[in-house]
């Protein structure tokens, strides 16, 4: 199994942190939050990660040369307008990696090895499948699923919420056909003129609203979190400082 990990942005809403600094690589109880991703990949036989790379490409690289894994190879491809664009472009770059079945995880989402080993149990039964937690409410920052089911019907962050159902994680996994028609809806979504400014799962809304093949998967109960603002650095570290007292 492949993974593709999107980390090519700065993080411009945790400066002056990140002024030097990509967001996937500030620490966490002794590892970078790129560490923690990997290592939680690999616990689960991912034998394959990808990094697309933008910000301060060379620290990455460095970063994943200092990772001993064995059995996992770590390497990267880099997205030249991680300035210009949004993270759809960063798949675009990466859509030669999407042949055979893979996972594509957010540069900036911390999860815990059992995550990984809840979506990979079992045979897909959809062509793409959309981790999903479930929690009380719901603010404009999240990027809420509306699913029946097994099946999404719709996700992004400006859902009405009285039809929402979840969040996404950031966590997604693709069969060899999810991943054709992942890589279709990315280039046609990049041939409208805001293309270049789209989230990559505005991808996976269409092809859920429009093809019905796209399922979900719950993590409910299990540990993960987002840096996105300074307040997640602190539940961040907590969160992970509990990871380290059970030997992750």
């Amino acid at each position: 199994m492949k993974a593709i990990i999107l980390s090519a942005g700065q993080g411009r809403r945790l400066l002056p942190l990140t002024a030097e600094t990509p967001k996937c690589l500030v620490p966490f109880s002794g590892r970078s939050l790129l560490e923690w991703q990997v290592r939680a990949l690999a616990a689960s036989g991912v034998t394959e990660v990808v990094v697309v790379t933008g910000f301060e490409a060379d620290k990455v690289v460095a970063t994943l040369e200092g990772i001993d894994l064995p059995g996992t190879r770590l390497r990267t491809t880099h997205n030249p307008f991680f300035e210009l664009a949004d993270n759809l472009a960063s798949c675009w770059i990466a859509r030669h990696e999407m042949t055979d079945a893979f996972l594509i995880l957010n540069g900036d989402t911390l999860i815990e090895p059992a995550i990984v080993e809840r979506v990979l149990a079992d045979p897909p039964s959809a062509p793409i499948t959309v981790t999903i937690d479930v929690k009380d409410d719901y603010d404009s920052d999240d990027m809420k699923v509306r699913a029946q089911d097994d099946r999404l019907l719709a996700i992004g962050k400006t859902l009405p919420l009285d039809l929402v159902t979840g969040e996404s994680i950031g966590f997604l996994r693709f069969t060899a056909e999810g991943g054709r028609a992942f890589v279709a809806e990315i280039e046609r979504l990049l041939r409208n003129e805001d293309g270049l400014k789209r989230w990559y799962l505005s991808a996976i809304d269409g092809i859920a609203r429009y093809h019905g093949n796209v399922g979900v998967r719950s993590i409910q109960g299990l540990d993960w979190g987002e840096l996105d603002f300074p307040a997640d650095l602190d539940r961040g570290v907590e969160m992970t400082g509990r990871w380290v007292a059970r030997g992750l």
